[in-house]
């Protein structure tokens, strides 16, 4: 188990009564339920600790490369993190970590865990018992998840949909890949398998891209300026419902120009409660699939995100980048 930093390490000091970062040296203190999963847990902190509010692609390959550097020792990884960007660096992770074939799945809680109604002490243990969850020497679910309130995801296909509740996390457009109730119910037709490689490390990720959402009122201005960002590479752009944009001569003029001068721009939808884009499904997205634009699909932004910082820093062409922005590599997007 990972300790990144996140509310679910924290612990109310008894004479101040203020939040501290928890030890885990003592988990098995709290925790004692621990001990009745067949499962010999080892605790690491990885530092420094963050506020996953300041995670970025630096911190996910310092992640990528502590898992690949114990890989060969564990059977599975929980990683305790942040809710704000856990589905950021569940993306990231699945793609820095080429042919897992080990559970590596993320949680965290809304409460910390040294406060009576925290959900952090379910999260972390059904957690541990899905990553040492092994049949016929088989592992469960032999991927990048994320397990919160009950429910495990596919991370690159989440995103945080509430800041208050204890179900936090939504999974639009790809079916839950295990549900905790009495029993674990395991979905293994949209489980990974395993893979029979051995796994590779990417530590490159370019974070030279921007994310360009639009809105009824956009201004050339504000368009002009996101497009003009110095070294920018690529742009994620938040377009309505199926992938429809404005069609006013300036907008589609300036996407134009800046894909003629090398830019890649992908179109993801705004709608978060599911649905894919479909460029030319709509009059009003067909002079984007004219101009070049890429339609994402249903990739997330979280997952688009990691998914071109990635593509970015493996030294691919431009027309290869695009080539592999709509194709699934991690299961991120729908065929």
């Amino acid at each position: 188990m990972i300790y990144t930093g996140g509310t679910i390490g924290m612990m109310k000091n008894q004479e101040t009564g203020a939040l501290e970062p928890f030890c885990f040296d003592d988990i098995y203190t709290h925790l004692p339920m621990l001990r009745l999963i067949d499962a010999d847990v080892h605790i690491k902190e990885l530092q420094p600790l963050i506020d996953s509010s300041n995670s970025n692609p630096a911190f996910w390959v310092r992640l990528a490369s502590f898992i690949y550097e114990n890989y060969d020792s564990y059977d599975g990884f929980v990683i305790l993190h942040g809710t704000d960007t856990m589905s950021y660096t569940a993306s990231a992770l699945c793609f820095l970590l080429e042919n897992l074939s080990k559970p590596v799945i993320l949680t965290g809680s809304q409460l910390p865990l040294g406060v009576m109604r925290t959900d952090g002490r379910e999260n972390i243990l059904n957690s541990i018992e899905i990553a040492a969850d092994y049949q016929n020497g088989q592992p469960m679910v032999p991927e990048v998840c994320l397990y919160f309130e009950n429910s495990l995801y596919r991370g690159n296909r989440t995103y945080k949909d509430n800041a208050e509740h204890f179900n936090a996390f939504v999974s639009a457009n790809y079916p839950k890949l295990a549900e905790v109730g009495v029993y674990i119910k395991y979905n293994t037709h949209y489980i990974r398998p395993a893979s029979k490689e051995k796994l590779i490390l990417h530590t490159q990720m370019d974070d030279n891209i921007a994310i360009l959402k639009l809105y009824p009122g956009i201004t050339e201005q504000a368009v002009r300026t996101v497009l003009n960002i110095p070294g920018l590479r690529a742009v994620i752009m938040e377009t309505y419902g199926s992938g429809n944009a404005p069609t006013y001569p300036w907008f589609i003029n300036l996407l134009q120009e800046a894909i003629q001068k090398g830019l890649i721009v992908t179109s993801v939808t705004q709608c978060k409660g599911g649905g894919s884009v479909e460029i030319g499904k709509y009059g009003t997205s067909v002079p984007l699939g004219q101009i070049g634009v890429i339609g994402g699909k249903d990739l997330t932004t979280e997952a688009a995100v990691s998914k071109l910082m990635y593509l970015l820093g493996q030294g691919l062409t431009n027309e290869e980048v695009k080539y592999w922005i709509p194709k699934p590599l991690r299961g991120e997007i729908s065929e």
